[in-house]
C-alpha cells in the first residue's frame, strides 16, 4: 500500500486534469443510469400496453409521482417516439463524456509515465561511479523502458476503473434501490444481488498476491534480456570475432524462454478472474430470475420494475468485473514500482554539502592527505600522501588494479575518499560544489565516449553557446582538424553511436580537443594512448604535448615511454605508493619502476 501511494504521489501534480475526467465519468455515468430507467415505461406502457403503478403504501416524492403520472396520460405511441429521441441523445451525451474521459485519462497517465521517466533519469545521472559498478547498464534501462510502461497500464487502465467503477456502480446500485423503493421489490432479492460481493473478490485477491511476485520475477528477466542485448549489440565485433554467434543466441534464447514462462504464469492467474466473476455473477442472476419469476406470475411485480432491476443488477457485472481486474493489475504495476522506488531511493554516496562554495581559479597545489578508499570492504588505496604543484606532471605506474585509475577519480569526485583528505590550493574538496569543481578538470580516458552527435557537438560538448572558432582552434591543437575537414558535412557530421564511424586515433584526438576546448586548469590522462597504432600515438601524443602546457597534469601512463618527461613519477603497488621520482631517477634504482621498465621494453626488442 505504501508503494502504491507513492505512485499515486506522481498523479498529483496532474490533479486537475484527473477532477475533469472524474466528471466526465460521472456524466458517463449518470446518462447511462437515466437510459436504463427508461426500461419500465418502454415495458409497462408501451409493451404491455398498461400503465405504471406505485404500490399502495410506498412513498414517493411528488415530483416523481408527477412524472409517473405525466407518463400514464400519454399514449403508447407517443411515449414511444419520445423515447426514440431522447435515448439518442443520451446515448450521444454519454459517449461525448466517455470520449473526453478516456482522453483526460490517458492524457494523465502519460504525464505521470513522463514525470517517472524524468525523475529516474535524473536520479540516475546524480548517482556516484560506485552504484554503476554494480548495476548492469541493461537493468537500468529496464527501469525507464520495460517498468515504466507497466506503471503506465496502472494509471491508464487502473486508475480510470478505481475512480469509474465505483461511480458506476454507485449509479446502478442507487437504481437498484430507487426500483425496490417505488416498485415493491423484496429484500429477498437484493439480498442475492449482494452474495454477487463476496463470492468475487476473496479469489481475486488470493490469485492478486501471487500475481505481484511472478510479476516481479517478470520484470527482473525483463531486465536480463535487456541486458544481454545491450551487450551483444554494443559488443558485435567480439562476438563475430570469437564465433559465438550461437552461444550468444541460446544464451538470448534460454531468457526469452523463462520470460515466456512467467508471462504465462501470469496470464494463467489473470484470464481466470474473469470466468470466476461472471460464473459468481450468473449464479445470483439465475437465482433472482428464478425468485422474481414467481413475483411476476403471481401479480406482485411489475414487468417493467423488474426488467428495470435486473438491467441494473447485470450493469453492476461490468464495474464489479473490471474492479476485480484493477487488483490484478495494480499488483503488476507495484511489482514494477518497487524495482523503480529502488533506484530512486539509493542513496549517493557522493553528496555536496548544503553550505558549499565555489572552487576558485587553481592557483597552487592538489595533496592527498593520508587518502584510503574502498569498495564495500575491500580497500583499493591505503594511506596515500602526495602532492602535485600547479604546472607540474605527475605520472602514476604500477601493475594493473594497484588502484591508479581510483586515484585520479576522487580529484573529480567520482568517489569520497573513504579516510583522510583530498585538498586543492589547502581546501578540502568536498568543501566545493561539485559543478565547479568538475569544470576546473578535463578528462581524457582509455576508453573515447562519443555521442551519436556531431563533431562540433562532442568537441563543445558540456558548452550551451559554442564558438566555433574555439572549436575549430581545439580541433587543430588536437590533430583533428584536417580528418574533421575530410568528413561529408566536417563538423556537422555525425559520428555515429559510440562514434563507430572514427579510427581509434580519430576518437581519441576528438576526445582530446573536447579537453583542450573546455580549458580546465587541471588535465586527467587515463591511459589515453594505450590501445593506438604506432602512427596514430604520434599525432595523439603530440597533442597531449600541446594540451598539456599550462596545466596541471595527472597522468597514468600504460606505456612508459610517454611519461619520461614526468616532474614527478609515482610508483604504485597493491595500494600504496611504493616509490617517487622523476624517470632519471626511478630508472637507476632496483626497484618496481625499473622492473615494469625492462620487462616492457625488453619484450619490445624481443618483438
Amino acid at each position: 500500500m505504501k508503494e502504491y501511494i507513492r505512485l499515486i504521489k506522481f498523479v498529483m501534480p496532474h490533479v486537475w486534469v484527473l477532477a475533469l475526467a472524474t466528471l466526465c465519468m460521472i456524466g458517463t455515468s449518470a446518462f447511462s443510469g437515466v437510459s436504463i430507467s427508461m426500461i419500465i415505461p418502454l415495458i409497462d406502457n408501451v409493451i404491455t400496453g398498461k400503465k405504471m403503478v406505485i404500490p399502495a403504501g410506498v412513498v414517493v416524492p411528488d415530483q416523481v409521482r408527477s412524472v409517473i403520472g405525466f407518463v400514464n396520460s400519454m399514449s403508447p405511441m407517443d411515449i414511444l417516439n419520445w423515447m426514440t429521441i431522447l435515448v439518442m441523445i443520451f446515448w450521444l451525451f454519454r459517449n461525448l463524456f466517455e470520449y473526453f474521459q478516456t482522453y483526460l485519462m490517458s492524457d494523465v497517465s502519460q504525464r505521470v509515465i513522463r514525470d517517472v521517466k524524468n525523475a529516474i533519469y535524473d536520479k540516475l545521472l546524480s548517482l556516484p561511479m560506485d552504484f554503476y559498478s554494480k548495476n548492469p547498464t541493461g537493468k537500468l534501462m529496464s527501469r525507464i523502458t520495460n517498468d515504466a510502461a507497466v506503471i503506465r497500464d496502472c494509471i491508464s487502465t487502473g486508475l480510470t476503473d478505481m475512480l469509474y467503477q465505483p461511480i458506476q456502480l454507485v449509479v446502478y446500485i442507487g437504481l437498484v434501490f430507487m426500483v425496490k423503493a417505488y416498485f415493491s421489490i423484496s429484500w429477498g432479492l437484493i439480498s442475492i444481488s449482494m452474495i454477487l460481493f463476496p463470492l468475487v473478490i476473496y479469489p481475486v485477491v488470493k490469485i492478486g498476491k501471487r500475481l505481484k511476485s511472478i510479476s516481479r520475477q517478470s520484470q527482473e528477466s525483463m531486465a536480463d534480456i535487456t541486458t544481454t542485448l545491450h551487450e551483444t549489440i554494443s559488443g558485435i565485433r567480439m562476438v563475430k570475432a570469437f564465433s559465438m554467434e550461437r552461444r550468444e543466441s541460446e544464451r538470448f534464447k534460454n531468457q526469452n524462454q523463462q520470460f515466456y514462462r512467467l508471462a504465462m504464469k501470469s496470464v494463467k492467474r489473470v484470464s481466470v478472474v474473469s470466468p470466476i466473476t461472471e460464473f459468481a455473477g450468473m449464479f445470483c442472476i439465475a437465482i433472482i430470475l428464478w425468485v422474481a419469476g414467481k413475483e411476476i406470475v403471481s401479480g406482485a411485480l411489475s414487468a417493467g420494475a423488474f426488467v428495470t432491476f435486473l438491467a441494473s443488477i447485470l450493469s453492476l457485472m461490468k464495474p464489479i468485473k473490471r474492479l476485480t481486474n484493477v487488483y490484478s493489475i495494480n499488483q503488476q504495476a507495484l511489482a514494477a514500482a518497487s524495482r523503480i522506488f529502488e533506484v530512486l531511493d539509493t542513496k549517493d554516496t557522493v553528496v555536496e554539502k548544503p553550505d558549499a562554495v565555489l572552487m576558485p581559479k587553481f592557483k597552487n597545489s592538489v595533496k592527498l592527505n593520508n587518502v584510503s578508499f574502498g569498495y564495500d570492504d575491500k580497500l583499493v588505496l591505503k594511506d596515500v600522501n602526495l602532492e602535485v604543484r600547479a604546472g607540474e606532471i605527475a605520472a602514476f605506474v604500477g601493475p594493473s588494479g594497484v588502484g591508479k585509475t581510483t586515484l585520479v577519480n576522487l580529484l573529480p569526485r567520482f568517489y569520497d575518499v573513504t579516510k583522510g583528505a583530498l585538498t586543492i590550493d589547502g581546501v578540502d574538496i568536498r568543501d566545493y560544489t561539485l559543478k565547479s569543481l568538475r569544470a576546473q578538470i578535463s578528462i581524457v580516458t582509455q576508453e573515447t565516449i562519443l555521442f551519436n552527435e556531431t563533431v562540433a557537438y562532442n568537441i563543445s560538448y558540456g558548452c550551451d553557446n559554442p564558438d566555433m572558432k574555439d572549436i575549430i582552434r581545439a580541433a587543430e591543437i588536437a590533430n583533428a582538424h584536417s580528418f574533421i575537414m575530410k568528413m561529408p558535412q566536417g563538423y556537422e557530421t555525425i559520428v555515429g553511436e559510440r562514434g563507430f564511424r572514427l579510427s581509434g586515433g580519430e576518437k581519441q584526438r576528438l576526445s582530446i580537443a573536447r579537453a583542450v576546448f573546455k580549458n580546465s586548469p587541471i588535465l586527467i590522462l587515463d591511459e589515453a594512448t594505450s590501445q593506438l597504432d604506432t602512427e596514430s600515438e604520434v599525432l595523439v601524443q603530440e597533442a597531449i604535448d600541446r594540451m598539456m602546457k599550462g596545466r596541471t597534469v595527472f597522468a597514468i601512463a600504460h606505456r612508459l615511454s610517454t611519461i619520461k618527461h614526468a616532474t614527478r613519477i609515482y610508483v604504485l603497488d597493491e595500494g600504496r605508493i611504493v616509490d617517487t621520482g622523476p624517470h632519471d631517477i626511478l630508472i637507476q634504482k632496483e626497484g618496481l619502476y625499473k622492473r615494469l621498465y625492462d620487462m616492457q621494453f625488453g619484450a619490445a626488442f624481443i618483438r
